[in-house]
């Protein structure tokens, strides 16, 4: 097992999923998008998880390396790697495989609930969690369900909250990754802070089950290739 993250922001790192990385000893690489840093070729990878991000897909003019990224998860897919995406990383994935990619009713920041669907209550990665249960979110932009692809989760009203693509690409709206500390750090650079005493409030009521069932969904995913 050999794991590529893509990311796109200092301030948005791996979370959980570094944390359950390094306790299972699985070998990992972390590639910069904003640095610069080239892009690997994804068959040396047997899974690819790409992170959120500031930026919008449709950006590509202010930041040139979403147009090398999209061909690279085009490959990626083509290749049959077991890809997750996150927030941007999901849209990214959606983008990628034809769907419009678009700004949601709602800007999202803060806990929400999200509902599993029939698809999602009967995934090998989503089965075990609750038909509803909450998530951290921070988007403003949604996406369609890829042409082939399935709605994983939803809610109102963002009603594309999770899918996948063929059986190993996922895409997540939602913040499955983040600690308690990642979200301190969102709300204290976020300029708009009116919600942030209620959110930390929240966070501290939900942290603690919410890690174990992050960390649960990620060594679900990680499994699929792999024992860990």
């Amino acid at each position: 097992m050999n794991v590529l993250i893509i990311k796109h922001a200092e301030i948005e790192g791996p979370g959980l999923i570094g944390d359950l990385l390094v306790q299972g000893k699985i070998p990992y690489q972390m590639i910069e998008l904003y640095l610069n840093t080239p892009l690997p070729k994804p068959e040396g990878f047997s899974h690819i998880v790409i992170l959120g991000g500031p930026m919008n897909v449709y950006e590509e003019d202010q930041y040139p390396f979403l147009r090398n990224e999209d061909i690279f998860i085009k490959e990626a897919i083509q290749r049959g790697r077991a890809i997750l995406g996150i927030c941007l990383g999901a849209q990214l994935i959606a983008k990628a495989l034809g769907a419009k990619v678009f700004k949601a009713p709602v800007k999202e920041i803060g806990w929400y609930e999200v509902s599993l669907t029939r698809v999602g209550s009967q995934d090998p990665l989503f089965s075990n969690l609750p038909k509803k249960f909450p998530v951290f979110q921070w988007h403003e932009d949604t996406f369609e369900i890829p042409r082939g692809g399935q709605l994983i989760a939803t809610s109102s009203p963002v009603s594309h909250q999770a899918f996948r693509y063929g059986e190993a690409a996922y895409g997540l709206q939602f913040h499955l990754e983040v600690t308690k500390e990642m979200i301190r750090d969102w709300l204290e650079a976020d300029e708009d802070g009116d919600k942030k005493p209620q959110i930390l409030i929240q966070t501290e009521r939900k942290i603690e089950s919410y890690k174990q069932r992050g960390m649960n969904f990620f060594r679900t995913f990680f499994e699929a290739h792999g024992p860990i």
